[in-house]
């Protein structure tokens, strides 16, 4: 069976970064769009400075056009851009030629089968208000259940993990709030409890 993996995001500290890595992350994420958690492409960049080779720096955009994502990813030095608005499919098309695409779409039911044919690399699933922590039916997940790189985010925490791997496996599963003790300052206990249980997997 394939490792489940763990992006963590939201980061605005390099320790935090740090310790995401030291305890098995795949990936940390940067937010670029309006949030509590928005860092600039700078301040990514040296936090993503800090961090080894083999961990993917990926930033979080909303509705920002294709040349504007690619000069902040350029600038923050990241390896894949995540879409978070309503991007039309050409801009996916357009970053992909440079990165990684992840498209991301917020849940209010269940959704659209034919999310699946976005051109991604990825398709994230994420609650209605992304960053709140707020949870959503996992059963909304089964028409997206056979995606290939379906990656699950909203209202995770260490403790809600078994119940979403009971009802799927995903590629990857995405926390921010989950192991926060405030927005942009991460728990290290609950990242490291968080992490523990991805490395089990869905068995």
């Amino acid at each position: 069976m394939e490792p489940v993996r763990a992006k963590v995001c939201g980061l605005t500290r390099a320790e935090d970064a740090l310790a995401a890595e030291r305890l098995g992350a795949w990936a940390v994420g940067f937010v670029f769009a309006p949030s509590k958690r928005r860092v600039t492409p700078e301040q990514a960049a040296a936090i993503g400075a800090r961090l080894g080779p083999f961990v993917a720096r990926v930033g979080v955009f909303v509705d920002a056009p294709p040349a504007e994502v690619l000069e902040v990813a350029r600038r923050a030095r990241l390896s894949a851009v995540q879409l978070h608005g309503e991007e039309p499919p050409e801009w996916a098309e357009a970053l992909r030629r440079h990165l990684p695409v992840i498209k991301a779409v917020r849940l209010a039911g269940p959704p659209d089968p034919a999310l699946v044919a976005y051109p991604a690399d990825a398709l994230l699933v994420d609650g209605p208000r992304p960053g709140s922590g707020e949870a959503y039916d996992w059963g909304w997940l089964e028409p997206l259940a056979d995606h290939p790189r379906l990656i699950v985010a909203g209202g995770l925490t260490p403790e809600r993990l078994p119940e979403l791997f009971a009802r799927v496996c995903p590629y990857a599963v995405d926390v921010s709030s989950g192991v926060e003790s405030a927005p942009g300052v991460k728990d290290e206990a609950r990242m490291r409890a968080f992490l523990q249980r991805v490395r089990r997997g869905c068995g």
